[in-house]
């Protein structure tokens, strides 16, 4: 069988070999949309926590993402549940911001642990010591407390939190998610407290303390799962190449 002129081999490859790039560059963009549309849809001020088990401690690590394009971020307040308050509540450190609890009197006494409580840090506030130190475009912060003791298995834990930004926006995380319900706008940070546990009825806020903290966002799990879907398209765009290459030297 005579052999196809190289030149019209050459043509044929490069013809093959630029519909595989725009089909990649194609799919590609739609991943980075999709992407970037599932990071905006979960920069919101969110609460971690490491242990959800009712009567013990846990670490709560609040993560806030600046959503302003001209502005930064120089606040952080949260409030603390009142009906179910902490008894105990301390701070980690993060460089470059002052935190501070507020302890106020409770709306009504409340049994803790067999204790009656009327007085309980309900609020801590998070401000940037300098401009430096500010939450810009395309970054975020992560601001942890150690606390106790959580309510009984069942309860939803809600942090209504408000965000502030250099040219004096105040964003308000305080709307409640109700199940079967679209997310609203702004959400408050949650969690549901669990079964308590063994290790959760021996536990001390110090013996907390040395647990270490996961900080993760869902923004940059977003944009992990974009990145990791280049990478396998620009992948199968290649291996297009290789049976033209084959039945060019066979022939």
């Amino acid at each position: 069988m005579p052999g196809i002129p190289q030149k019209k081999a050459k043509t044929t490859m490069n013809t093959s070999f630029r519909r595989a790039l725009k089909a990649a560059a194609t799919t590609a963009a739609t991943a980075a949309l999709i992407a970037a549309g599932a990071a905006a849809a979960n920069a919101h001020v969110t609460v971690n926590t490491d242990d959800t088990g009712a009567n013990g401690y846990s670490h709560l690590t609040f993560n806030m993402p600046n959503e302003s394009p001209t502005a930064k971020t120089n606040k952080l307040d949260v409030k603390l549940p009142t009906d179910t308050p902490f008894t105990s509540v301390s701070v980690k450190p993060v460089e470059g911001w002052t935190a501070q609890v507020i302890t106020t009197d409770l709306p009504k006494p409340v049994t803790v642990a067999g204790a009656t409580v009327t007085k309980a840090p309900t609020e801590v506030v998070w401000t940037a010591n300098d401009p430096a130190h500010e939450i810009g475009q395309n970054q975020y912060q992560a601001f942890s407390i150690s606390v106790g003791r959580l309510p009984a298995a069942g309860v939803k834990v809600v942090f209504p939190a408000a965000q502030t930004y250099t040219d004096g926006k105040v964003v308000n995380w305080d709307e409640k998610a109700e199940e079967g319900q679209p997310e609203p706008k702004h959400p408050a940070p949650s969690f549901t407290t669990t079964a308590a546990d063994d290790a959760n009825q021996s536990q001390t806020p110090s013996k907390q303390a040395a647990a270490p903290v996961s900080q993760t966002t869902d923004a940059t799990g977003a944009w992990g799962l974009g990145l990791g879907l280049l990478g396998a398209i620009l992948g199968a765009a290649a291996l297009t190449m290789v049976p033209a290459s084959r039945r060019r030297t066979a022939k």
